[in-house]
């Protein structure tokens, strides 16, 4: 199993089984009565999968998958590696503030070299958004690479509970 994109702060990866997708829902609902190592969450055909509290820290993973019918014997599984919910909002507002700022800037600095003004202060602070974006930026690598272990552990789990080698 590969990921679609290396570089992605959020891996993604797909999985044909051979097998209908409610009775491999119905494997992660058997794991989740028997589970004390995993939360195990089922929505329809969507399954969560998270560490519990006292073994979560900031940057752990959670595995979201999605199991959809493709005919009576397959299915599709598509798996997303991602943060904490919270934790991703929080990235997410951060990013849409630094960018929200650097076009407040940037139509600032444009504004004071129209009317001929110093635009010194509005440029510097637009290279601080950008600064501070790729701050952001690392900080989320930094998270994922702090966690691979974890989300290692979190595939292997799906893989015992679908028998997948």
């Amino acid at each position: 199993m590969s990921t679609t994109n290396t570089i992605v702060l959020r891996p993604r990866f797909k999985i044909e089984l051979e097998r209908d997708n409610e009775s491999a829902l119905k494997d992660f609902e058997d794991a989740k009565a028997s589970q004390n190592n995993y939360i195990v969450n089922r929505i329809d055909d969507h399954v969560f999968i998270k560490f519990p509290k006292h073994r979560q820290h900031f940057w752990s993973p959670q595995l979201h998958l999605e199991i959809n019918e493709i005919d009576k014997k397959s299915s599709l599984l598509y798996g997303l590696f991602g943060p904490n919910p919270t934790v991703w909002t929080l990235f997410m507002f951060l990013h849409f503030m630094v960018a929200g700022l650097f076009i407040a800037f940037s139509i600032w600095a444009y504004t004071n070299w129209c009317l001929k003004s110093s635009y010194a202060i509005q440029v510097c602070l637009m290279f601080f958004m950008v600064i501070v974006w790729f701050v952001l930026y690392f900080a989320g690598s930094i998270g994922k690479a702090s966690s691979k272990n974890e989300m290692l552990e979190l595939q292997q789990f799906m893989n015992e509970i679908l028998k997948i080698d």
